[in-house]
């Protein structure tokens, strides 16, 4: 994987603003949803689809492409914004989240939504089906990579533990695990529910090669996956330190950010944020 450019660094930072401003239109046309933990994963979707999986908007069942796994589910409307971006099916279906007849459920269907490799939502078993595609791409030897993102607070989950030891028990190096790590869950912070102790140490007793990156910048992630991937022998965890609701401040500092309704003035606000923000990039000036 090369190293990246400051010209696609500035895309993929681009992308990912452009990501969050269709996630608020998409969870405003409903009125409610799933935003903090959808905001804390947009920058890795940026990544993902724009610079490092290999796939095909005009063919989704591509039988060469590389599959992308959302195990904490509810964060599908991220996943939506950022297909519909790839051109995976046209931005206006997003106004369609959640509401009879849609091809876009709340929590990701790989039977409704074009681009979406596995159904999720039950939390802990997105990772036994990336560890059953990750071994299945192996057997059949098609070179094909499998991406997981999970949510600390599904890690709770003891379903992902296991997945996570036969996985490298049986050396899945064409898996990529990264862990959301905003330190909150739906009823509040980690440490105030049930401690995660030091993740990184129990991802590598299991087996793992364990890296760590800020989840919000985009070369950090990028320079993540390159130095994983290129590490081989066994499967991959990337901790990203990220921010539940990152990119609008007023969702960032309200605790209870899992699920919030979205009235229009705040919708109103928001967007001026967002919009602001992505209209910033490559303007910054060094001090």
């Amino acid at each position: 994987m090369p190293e990246l450019t400051k010209e696609k660094d500035l895309a993929l930072r681009r992308f990912a603003a452009s990501i969050r401003i269709e996630l608020l239109k998409e969870l405003a046309s409903l009125g409610f949803g799933h935003i903090g933990g959808s905001l804390s994963i947009v920058d890795l979707l940026a990544v993902l689809y724009g610079e490092v999986m290999r796939i095909d908007p005009k063919n989704p069942h591509w039988e060469k492409r590389d599959k992308l796994i959302v195990s904490k589910g509810h964060s599908g409307p991220a996943v939506y914004a950022a297909l519909a971006l790839k051109g995976y099916f046209p931005p206006d279906m997003l106004k369609t989240l959640n509401q009879g007849g849609t091809s876009l459920p709340s929590h990701c269907d790989r039977s409704k939504t074009p681009g979406i490799d596995a159904t999720t939502g039950s939390l802990g078993q997105g990772a036994s089906e990336a560890v059953g595609i990750a071994l299945a791409e192996r057997l059949g030897k098609t070179g094909c990579r499998t991406y997981l993102i999970l949510g600390d607070g599904e890690l709770q989950e003891g379903q992902c533990w296991e997945a996570i030891m036969f996985a490298a028990s049986h050396r899945l190096e064409g898996l990529t695990v990264f862990v959301d790590n905003n330190k909150r869950q739906l009823d509040g912070y980690l440490e105030d529910i049930q401690t995660p102790f030091d993740l990184a140490e129990k991802f590598r007793s299991f087996g793992c090669h364990v890296l760590r990156a800020d989840g919000h910048d985009v070369r950090a992630i990028h320079n993540a996956i390159r130095e994983a991937e290129a590490f081989g022998n066994t499967v991959h965890v990337i901790l990203l330190d990220t921010i539940k609701g990152k990119g609008i401040r007023e969702v960032e500092e309200t605790v209870a950010n899992h699920s919030m309704t979205i009235s229009p003035q705040q919708c109103n606000r928001w967007m001026t944020e967002l919009e602001q923000a992505l209209h910033s990039i490559g303007k910054e000036t060094s001090v």
